[in-house]
């Protein structure tokens, strides 16, 4: 399975722009791509923020969705028939992903949902779900609590807590810094993972590690100055920004102004090349783990972001090769199964093992994923592996 999805794509790389075209897709909300509409398709749902801040990731989901159909559907589809990727823009926000779940479901043409975005928009819409036995994979919820809200809901992403551990342990190991400063959004996910780092600190065994201020800021904010500076006065020596790059990089900007030698560690989610184009200079040394790394050697990889890169002119983020593996892992089981018969499909999901561009999956009995995380930093411009 592997070998054959590799090749096609290296022929898929040579007509990339049969799928949409050069430059950046711009998925809107009930777009649909990759075959013609009618029963004689099998239709999967993305559901993200195709507009608004977040618009970055949804647009991501709905192009690595399409790039993973492409590739099934020239090698003759799923079970015969070819496979339809439909956008639905939930704006993340939790009321528009109600609205949407809630047309997925009546409408009982989708075989399953790639998304939501954040968190606590997936949390929303994943009772729709698992009332209606419709399988979601969110490709980016970290909530601890997410996946136990049924046996249809999947993750293709480390739960935020092992995340948390990894990103502490480039603060306090790579970086050998003791003082920890945190800057998070008032989000659910922001709250959550801030809460999450705290307690993993005030448990560590190293005494000398602390907290020494944490300060939380409104997302999409131009202004991070107040909470910077009392981050600075506190002793901070290093800073976690629990946000995406929109919070990690104007916070780089502005501290570095005040601090010149202040360490920044973030998140995948600020894993983007919008970060670098955003900071600049700024961001020259962030860190953060990441469980894809766009610019690995390793050659299925290199020839899946290059696939990427001549269909939508930008390489792939971590959380975007997520939505790829969570589609090929939804069609995989699929075509295990011989049947869309959600009860069906959901069962073999916990049994495969996927070989992906984010690593061997398998599914846990809650719907969790386990995968190694790379560690990587901004050098010269360029997102490198740690040292």
């Amino acid at each position: 399975m592997k070998k054959r999805i590799w090749t096609s794509i290296a022929a898929l790389t040579l007509t990339a722009s049969l799928i949409s075209g050069c430059g950046s897709s711009s998925a809107t909300s009930e777009s649909s791509s990759s075959a013609g509409s009618g029963e004689e398709t099998i239709q999967i749902a993305v559901a993200g923020p195709m507009t608004g801040d977040n618009s970055e990731y949804g647009i991501g989901f709905t192009n690595a969705a399409n790039l993973m159909a492409e590739i099934w559907n020239k090698e003759g589809g799923v079970l015969g028939k070819q496979i339809e990727i439909v956008a639905y823009d939930d704006k993340n926000t939790s009321e528009e992903a109600t609205t949407i779940a809630q047309k997925i479901v009546s409408d009982k043409t989708a075989v399953g949902v790639i998304g939501h975005f954040a968190s606590g928009v997936c949390m929303t819409a994943a009772p729709i779900y698992q009332e209606n036995q419709i399988i979601e994979i969110s490709p980016s919820s970290s909530h601890p609590d997410y996946s136990s809200i049924g046996d249809y809901i999947f993750r293709n992403n480390t739960v935020i807590s092992k995340e948390a551990e990894a990103s502490i342990d480039i603060a306090v190991n790579d970086l050998g810094k003791k003082n920890i400063g945190i800057i998070s959004i008032m989000t659910d996910w922001g709250t959550n993972t801030s809460q999450v780092i705290t307690e993993l600190i005030e448990n560590s065994d190293d005494p000398d590690v602390k907290i020494v201020a944490h300060e939380e800021v409104m997302e999409g904010s131009d202004d991070y100055s107040p909470a910077i500076t009392k981050l600075n006065e506190a002793g901070a020596d290093v800073v976690i920004c629990c946000g995406m790059y929109n919070l990690v990089a104007p916070v780089a900007r502005q501290y570095k102004q005040v601090n010149p030698d202040i360490a920044i560690v973030g998140f995948s989610n600020a894993y983007s090349q919008q970060l670098i184009e955003l900071g600049g200079d700024a961001v020259e040394g962030v860190c953060f783990p990441v469980i894809f790394f766009s610019e690995s050697d390793e050659p299925e990889i290199k020839e899946y972001v290059e696939a990427y890169k001549e269909a939508y002119g930008a390489e792939p983020s971590a959380l975007t090769s997520q939505a790829y593996d969570s589609v090929g892992m939804l069609l995989t089981a699929i075509k295990e199964a011989g049947t869309t018969d959600s009860e069906t499909v959901k069962n073999k999901l916990y049994e495969i093992e996927y070989p992906g561009v984010t690593g061997d999956t398998k599914f846990d009995s809650n719907g969790d994923v386990d995968k190694e995380f790379v560690k990587v930093t901004i050098q010269d411009g360029k997102f490198v592996k740690m040292n």
